[in-house]
């Protein structure tokens, strides 16, 4: 029994590399449609991308794949559940029966969809045009409401999406986080509003030579853990990191010569991506496995790294001395302590990607509302900006001066995503959530991150939580990495006492 059970997943196991194989090729045409690829390009890579995935689809919705998981369902059903075996065959089976219900025509046309679309976005959002870009959007609300009908649902379309890339959570499950950050929020924002002067951050607008941001910031997350034997960092519109495999794990970054923050928290940012990917089993490789456990999940080891750890004081008394030394005109006159502030001021802003970390939930909660809306045909594309500014302004309290700044400045709308963006308000939490543990098991990290030292909060990370890849839905991950399923206090707690401090407020309370 047990060789002919080893018969099989070693068949199953050829079958998910090779529909890996496929996956990843399909990243590399991706990674250099975003960084290196000329323009006229375009429609070519977009049949390449419909092609392999539309052969990794079909083959990894093969009837063999369905017979074989049959069988090792019944033959490891007595497996430990963490064991390499039965995890592989209960998230293929996860997978499998969702990725049935979309037809491959389906699948190949939201890959075309999406890199057809992508050129389209950059022009309009270069040019402050929404109607540019509106009839690619009308396409990929389509696409989103057919996959939500092809899997089904039992109350809204967005749980069919949510469920599909945050295994386990609903629509109104989100719509009660998103409540409670509300209510712990606005009255943060309100009071730091009333000291907004506590905090000067105009040392970051100074002009910082921006060859030297990319290489600066490079060198930093190489210190973080980030390995450049098996990864590299170029220059895109968007950061993104993409894994090819245990091997070649990329992120890129974009740089502004008058906002310092851009580019070095933006590598910090995606080198926290990249670092799950490299910290991932080998023995999982080329398998479903070999993935984060929901995008939540890996927007918290980015948002980790950038603001619990990288927006810390221990971190500056670190490397300010560095960054002086790197950029020492701009940096005249303004010590650690200053510079700490200033990278953390919280103030309305329009740009998601360098909110604070007060305010930046507000964003993703605009995005949620308008996807559900549009989705159910309660907002018509064209309307999109009006209602995107009127939402704004309630939330944020600013007028939002054009589109580039508005509707039209994540990627994320220019493929067929929706279900994503809750994941960045997850991922904040969770990285709060785990810090609380690791900070009871690392007690003296504050001390190792001031002497730049952080292999040991690596090596947490890498044994809860990057190893494990895809083997966990998102609660079962936390409830073994801190006893507890997701939670918003410990988050709440955080930018309670953070920016309290930071803006000299008694205790905020809702």
């Amino acid at each position: 029994m047990a060789g002919n059970t080893s018969d099989k997943l070693q068949q199953l196991r050829q079958i998910l590399a090779e529909v890996t194989d496929l996956n990843r090729a399909a990243l590399v045409l991706e990674w250099d449609q975003e960084t290196y690829m000329p323009p006229g390009g375009v429609q070519g890579r977009a049949e390449q991308l419909a092609t392999l995935l539309r052969l990794s689809h079909v083959m990894f919705t093969g009837a063999d794949v369905g017979r074989l998981l049959d069988g090792l369902e019944d033959e490891l059903s007595s497996a430990p559940f963490d064991s390499d075996e039965a995890s592989i065959v209960r998230v293929t089976r996860r997978d499998y029966d969702q990725a049935r219900k979309l037809p491959p025509d389906l699948v190949a046309e939201i890959a075309r969809a999406g890199s057809v679309a992508r050129p389209v976005w950059e022009k309009a959002r270069r040019d402050e045009d929404f109607n540019l870009f509106a009839p690619y959007l009308a396409k990929n609300v389509e696409l989103n409401r057919r996959i939500a009908d092809a899997l089904g649902y039992r109350d809204r379309p967005y749980d069919a999406l949510i469920d599909r890339s945050e295994p386990g959570m609903t629509t109104k499950q989100l719509t009660a986080i998103f409540a409670e950050l509300k209510e712990a929020i606005v009255p943060l924002v309100a009071g730091i509003a009333r000291n907004a002067d506590a905090v000067d951050d105009s040392v970051l607008y100074r002009g910082f030579d921006p060859d030297l941001q990319v290489s600066y910031a490079l060198d930093v997350v190489k210190r973080l853990g980030y390995d450049l034997e098996r990864g590299r960092q170029d220059i895109s519109t968007h950061p993104f990191s993409t894994g090819f495999g245990p091997g070649d794990v990329r992120i890129t970054t974009r740089v502004s010569r008058d906002f310092f923050n851009e580019c070095l928290f933006g590598s910090i940012h995606e080198s926290g991506h990249a670092m799950y990917n490299q910290g991932m089993s080998a023995e999982i490789d080329r398998t479903p496995l070999w993935d984060g456990a929901s995008p939540g999940v890996h927007e918290s080891q980015s948002r980790l790294w950038e603001n619990l750890v990288g927006r810390s004081l221990p971190f500056w008394r670190h490397f300010y001395p560095s960054l002086r030394k790197a950029f020492p005109e701009p940096l005249t006159g303004v010590d650690e302590e200053a510079f700490y502030r200033a990278v953390n001021r919280s103030h309305p802003s329009f740009i998601r990607v360098e909110a604070d970390e007060v305010t930046y939930n507000l964003h993703v909660l605009l995005r949620f509302e308008l996807e559900n809306e549009l989705l159910e045909g309660k907002l018509e594309v064209k309307d999109v900006p009006e209602a995107w500014n009127a939402r704004f302004k309630s939330y944020v309290g600013l007028d939002v001066p054009n589109d580039r700044e508005g509707a039209l400045q994540d990627i994320h709308w220019s493929f067929v995503s929706f279900g994503i963006f809750p994941g960045y308000t997850i991922g904040n939490l969770v990285s709060a959530q785990l810090m609380e543990k690791i900070r009871a098991d690392i007690p003296d990290l504050d001390a190792q991150v001031e002497k730049g030292q952080f292999a040991a909060l690596l090596g947490w990370l890498r044994k809860n939580v990057h190893r494990h890849g895809r083997k966990f839905t998102p609660d079962e991950l936390l409830e073994r990495a801190t006893g507890k399923p997701l939670t918003a206090a410990p988050w709440i707690a955080y930018v309670r006492k953070k920016f309290g401090a930071l803006y000299g407020l008694q205790a905020v309370r809702s």
